[in-house]
Protein backbone atom coordinates (compact mmCIF):
# COMPACT_ATOMS: atom_id res chain seq x y z
CA UNK A 1 0.00 0.00 0.00
CA UNK A 2 1.13 3.44 -0.90
CA UNK A 3 1.09 6.49 0.77
CA UNK A 4 -1.74 9.42 -0.99
CA UNK A 5 -2.78 12.90 -0.17
CA UNK A 6 -6.50 13.08 -1.39
CA UNK A 7 -7.92 16.63 -2.18
CA UNK A 8 -11.27 17.45 -2.54
CA UNK A 9 -13.41 20.12 -3.64
CA UNK A 10 -17.63 19.89 -2.39
CA UNK A 11 -19.92 22.00 -3.68
CA UNK A 12 -20.99 24.37 -0.42
CA UNK A 13 -24.54 23.20 -0.40
CA UNK A 14 -25.30 21.18 3.02
CA UNK A 15 -27.03 18.35 1.01
CA UNK A 16 -24.92 18.20 -1.82
CA UNK A 17 -21.63 18.19 0.64
CA UNK A 18 -22.74 15.72 2.80
CA UNK A 19 -23.96 13.16 -0.13
CA UNK A 20 -20.77 13.99 -1.71
CA UNK A 21 -18.55 13.30 1.29
CA UNK A 22 -20.74 10.36 2.81
CA UNK A 23 -20.11 8.72 -0.63
CA UNK A 24 -16.85 9.50 -1.12
CA UNK A 25 -16.37 7.78 2.21
CA UNK A 26 -18.01 4.44 0.78
CA UNK A 27 -16.13 4.38 -2.26
CA UNK A 28 -13.00 4.59 -0.42
CA UNK A 29 -13.88 2.21 2.57
CA UNK A 30 -14.91 -0.26 -0.59
CA UNK A 31 -11.45 -0.40 -2.30
CA UNK A 32 -9.47 -0.72 1.18
CA UNK A 33 -8.26 2.58 1.79
CA UNK A 34 -7.17 3.58 4.99
CA UNK A 35 -7.61 7.42 6.26
CA UNK A 36 -4.89 8.40 8.41
CA UNK A 37 -6.15 11.98 8.60
CA UNK A 38 -8.38 14.52 7.46
CA UNK A 39 -8.25 18.19 6.81
CA UNK A 40 -10.76 20.66 6.80
CA UNK A 41 -9.63 23.37 4.85
CA UNK A 42 -12.52 25.31 4.28
CA UNK A 43 -14.61 27.77 2.04
CA UNK A 44 -12.49 29.08 -1.20
CA UNK A 45 -12.48 30.51 -4.70
CA UNK A 46 -12.08 28.60 -7.48
CA UNK A 47 -9.24 29.82 -10.01
CA UNK A 48 -11.76 29.20 -12.78
CA UNK A 49 -15.88 28.32 -12.63
CA UNK A 50 -16.08 24.52 -12.10
CA UNK A 51 -19.84 23.08 -12.54
CA UNK A 52 -21.18 26.51 -12.93
CA UNK A 53 -19.60 27.67 -9.50
CA UNK A 54 -17.24 29.76 -8.47
CA UNK A 55 -16.29 28.87 -4.63
CA UNK A 56 -15.97 25.07 -3.24
CA UNK A 57 -15.32 23.66 0.03
CA UNK A 58 -11.68 21.97 0.02
CA UNK A 59 -10.75 18.79 2.42
CA UNK A 60 -7.37 17.25 2.55
CA UNK A 61 -7.27 13.60 3.15
CA UNK A 62 -3.93 11.72 4.05
CA UNK A 63 -4.91 8.19 3.24
CA UNK A 64 -2.73 4.62 2.44
CA UNK A 65 -4.37 2.55 -0.79
CA UNK A 66 -3.58 0.08 -3.11
CA UNK A 67 -2.47 1.81 -6.63
CA UNK A 68 -4.39 -0.48 -8.51
CA UNK A 69 -7.23 0.79 -7.01
CA UNK A 70 -6.40 4.39 -7.94
CA UNK A 71 -7.94 3.74 -11.22
CA UNK A 72 -11.49 2.39 -9.62
CA UNK A 73 -11.91 5.30 -7.18
CA UNK A 74 -10.95 7.54 -10.29
CA UNK A 75 -13.96 6.07 -12.78
CA UNK A 76 -16.42 6.11 -9.38
CA UNK A 77 -15.40 9.76 -7.94
CA UNK A 78 -15.83 10.74 -11.89
CA UNK A 79 -19.53 9.44 -11.18
CA UNK A 80 -20.12 11.50 -8.07
CA UNK A 81 -21.92 14.68 -9.59
CA UNK A 82 -21.69 16.38 -5.69
CA UNK A 83 -17.77 16.64 -6.35
CA UNK A 84 -16.62 19.23 -8.01
CA UNK A 85 -12.87 18.50 -8.37
CA UNK A 86 -10.13 15.69 -6.73
CA UNK A 87 -6.71 14.94 -7.11
CA UNK A 88 -4.70 11.97 -6.09
CA UNK A 89 -0.71 12.52 -5.27
CA UNK A 90 1.39 10.15 -4.09
CA UNK A 91 3.41 10.54 -1.15
CA UNK A 92 6.84 9.71 -1.25
CA UNK A 93 8.68 8.19 1.79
Amino acid sequence: MRQYELTVIFPLEEDQNKAGREQLLTDLNANGAVIDKTDEVGDRDLAYEVKKRRRGRYVLFTLKLDPAKVAILDRSFKLNANLLKYLFVNIEE
